[in-house]
């Protein structure tokens, strides 16, 4: 950075450095010269001149010694604030947009593919030229070479610019991201910033002013002893009256015998003691220059500028102490290879935004010192140290940098201006042009009307988004809406208020939602929302809620939309699926709450929502099954207990004897010694039967097993088997032979129903 000009009432103690103001004792004031004086003679008193306040007598004021003509310290700071538009906003981007970051982003990137343009550009060049061109006379051979001896380099050289472009982009892009989708995202975003910007930047520089006394005191700056108080009083009284300004700051003196300093704060102006040296005329140039920066406010105006680059501001301190510390040529090289992007952000960025106002108001301050009558002094000021106002912080000598050259400066001395001495009118009016008219109060101004409008406007606008967002799109909003839908068996409602990925395992919830509207649903009752912790985008809400009778809590997590609502509200989902219900499978399907379950040769699963649900299966001619009552709780993912079992019908039993004896009887009719499909048996011995009749001398006891809910297995214990007669004759050798035998049998078979009645089919199956 170059530190040879300065910018005086851009002096920004480092903390390092600052100074505290020790109050002086009240040194006897002369009275200022009549505006009539000549120039360059030095000031004596007249009895004309206003009296200059004491530092003392301010002393219960913190706001004491501001510039005269501001109504109030309020509109004195606002003044210096809205000054410097172009200054705040080049602060402003080069710290709240990571300039320095994506400065380093941007020279990684165009080295990686500044290095991969060069090999790609060096191996694959020939094949950048097109077959018609290359194969054309002279222009074919012509770009042949050209490419083959210089792809390499334009490679690189197209490389590392896209590189350094995408790399910068992408930093400053990144942050952005998820506005793409969203206009108003961008727009609030970037509203935060600049509020967040410009609440730091208001907090520093009130902090600044308030704090100045004792920064200057830290920073070595004292009381001026009564010998430099004869000498320097009386002189600034003078300066001050010949500028028509009412009050003058505190004086402060630091010991410097060497370089000529003099540098204007909010409140105070403070000069070396190498200043003691010079004429009467050159230190009264010199503080009357300090006095158009103390009455203007442009410390205010840097203060403010520094608090919106305040992240900036600390971190380019390090370097800058080191290079002012530490005065050679490695050193520099060593700082600027470490903190580059910091050095260039200020110089290129920050820099030539905040020139025009340095510039603007040196020359104003030059200006100031002539319409006192100094201008003599000036000029001996400027010829003899070419600038007499040095930085004392690293950001001091980056903004005093921008101080225009010292031969502008003497070239704009020599331009006409009004002599004090002999036109006092034209004085007082180039005064009034230089100070412009008085502030007024930030009622009375109609820009801070219409700035107070639009604060207002903005307010009652933001009061009702906040509203609205609190009313219909914060996580309580959700889990209410959820449980009202529940309430009102609303099952189609209560599943968008799900996220689409919990959604996605119901499939098309039209069957979920038929058994949310049945009439055997409970829904969960008085429920309320007990707390919600929050974490960014994601959030768990405890519920407390009734069910079955019993007071239970539970926990649901939620996660806010990506998109939003009109561009502004992101609402909330409950990131919890359905639970699920595994029942068994088979032909005929259960029941919850009379909508029939999927069916399924193993188990199904039927998705469910919070609530009481009555599982049921098929009852007919052969079992029934009990109703099952299942309570699912909110956040539950899985639901157990509605194993349904088939019973056995008391009536089935009877039934299916007689189905049984019918079977039988029909088979003994038969006159046959082995009906077939029955159980009955007469074993011949190899003999021919003539004649045979059966009777059923005694039917077995069957015994029935459900296989299912229409079907079950018949069988008969051992001990349990029936009885058959069987009589007739046989033909042998012998004749005739009659026979009457008793044979011993069992049933097994199958009982199913039918058409609502229950058929015996006899078998093993």
């Amino acid at each position: 950075m170059d530190s040879a000009p300065q910018f005086s009432s851009g002096a920004d103690p480092a903390p390092a450095q600052t100074r505290t103001e020790t109050p002086a004792a009240p040194a006897a004031a002369s009275p200022a010269a009549p505006p009539t004086a000549s120039p360059a003679a030095p000031p004596t008193a007249s009895p004309a001149a206003p009296p200059t306040a004491s530092p003392a007598d301010d002393a219960g004021d913190r706001f004491a010694h501001r510039p005269p003509g501001y109504p109030s310290a309020l509109v004195w700071l606002r003044a210096g604030i809205v000054r410097d538009w172009r200054g705040v906003l080049g602060s402003f981007l080069a710290t709240w947009l990571y300039v320095p970051l994506a400065l380093v982003s941007a020279l990684w990137c165009g080295l990686a593919l500044g290095l991969y343009g060069l090999i790609a550009g060096g191996t694959q060049s020939e094949e950048a030229v097109p077959e018609l061109l290359r194969d054309a006379p002279l222009v074919g051979p012509l770009l042949d070479a050209f490419v083959t001896r210089s792809g390499g380099v334009v490679g690189g050289f197209a490389g590392f610019v896209v590189g350094a472009l995408a790399g910068f982009l992408v930093v400053l892009v990144l942050p952005w991201r998820n506005a793409f989708d969203e206009p108003a995202n961008l727009f609030t975003g970037l509203a935060g910033m600049v509020v967040a910007a410009g609440l730091v930047g208001v907090l520093y520089t009130v902090g600044r002013v308030l704090l100045e006394p004792w920064l200057l005191g830290v920073s070595g700056a004292r009381p001026l002893s009564r010998r430099e108080a004869e000498r320097l009083r009386p002189l600034l009284t003078d300066c001050a009256a010949r500028l028509g300004l009412p009050g003058e700051p505190r004086l402060l003196i630091e010991d410097d015998p060497v370089l000529t300093n003099a540098r204007a704060y909010a409140r105070h102006v403070v000069v070396s003691t190498a200043v003691l040296d010079c004429t009467d005329e050159e230190i009264a140039a010199l503080l009357s220059h300090e006095l158009v920066h103390w009455r203007t406010g442009d410390e205010v105006t840097s203060a403010f500028i520094r608090g919106v680059g305040l992240p900036l501001v600390l971190v380019h301190a390090l370097p800058a102490w080191l290079m002012r510390r530490f005065p050679h040529p490695a050193t520099d090289f060593v700082v600027f290879l470490f903190f580059w992007p910091v050095l260039l952000t200020m110089r290129y960025l920050v820099l030539p935004c905040h020139r025009r106002d340095v510039r603007a108001a040196e020359y104003r301050a030059d200006a100031g010192a002539v319409l006192a009558g100094h201008r003599e002094g000036m000029r001996a000021m400027l010829e003899r140290r070419r600038s007499f106002e040095t930085g004392r912080s690293g950001w001091d000598e980056a903004v005093c940098a921008t101080h225009p050259p010292s031969e502008l400066r003497l070239d704009r001395l020599d331009r006409p201006a009004p002599d004090p001495a002999t036109d006092p009118v034209a004085t007082a009016r180039g005064l009034d042009g230089l100070f412009g008219a008085p502030p007024t109060t930030a009622i009375g101004s109609r820009r801070a009307l219409l700035l107070v409008g639009a604060l207002v406007l903005v307010s009652c606008l933001g009061g009702g988004l906040t509203a609205a967002q609190w009313a219909f799109f914060r996580p309580q909003a959700v889990v209410s809406d959820y449980f009202a839908a529940l309430d009102d068996h609303d099952g189609e409602d209560a599943l968008a208020l799900l996220t689409p990925e919990a959604r996605a395992t119901v499939g098309d919830g039209g069957q979920l939602a038929r058994m949310v509207s049945a009439k055997g649903y409970q829904p969960p009752a008085a429920v309320s929302v007990t707390g919600v912790e929050r974490d960014g985008d994601e959030a768990v809400a405890t519920v407390a809620y009734t069910l079955g009778g019993q007071k239970l809590t539970a926990e649901l997590p939620l996660r806010r939309d990506d998109s939003a609502v009109l561009g502004l509200f992101h609402r909330w989902r409950i990131d919890a699926a359905p639970a699920t219900l595994s029942l068994p499978g088979g032909p005929a399907p259960l029941t919850v709450n009379g909508v029939p379950a999927p069916t399924g040769d193993e188990q199904v699963a039927v998705p469910l929502l919070p609530g009481a649900y009555t599982v049921a299966g098929e009852s007919n001619v052969l079992s029934e099954t009990a109703s099952r009552e299942v309570y699912v709780v909110p956040g539950q993912q899985s639901v157990s207990g509605a194993e349904l079992t088939p019973m056995l019908r008391p009536e089935a039993q009877a039934a299916a004897e007689q189905s049984v004896r019918s079977y039988l009887d029909a088979c003994a009719a038969q006159a046959v010694a082995a009906p077939p499909g029955c159980p009955l048996r007469y074993y011949t011995g190899g003999t021919t039967v003539k004649k045979i009749s059966w009777k059923i001398t005694e039917y077995p006891t069957i015994e029935l097993t459900l296989t299912g809910p229409t079907t079950a297995r018949v069988s008969t214990a051992y001990e349990a088997q029936g009885s058959a007669r069987a009589t007739g004759s046989t033909v042998g050798y012998f004749g005739t032979t009659p026979f009457t035998e008793n044979e011993r049998f069992g049933v097994s078979g199958v009982l199913s129903v039918v058409d609502g009645k229950l058929t015996f089919k006899p078998g093993d199956d």
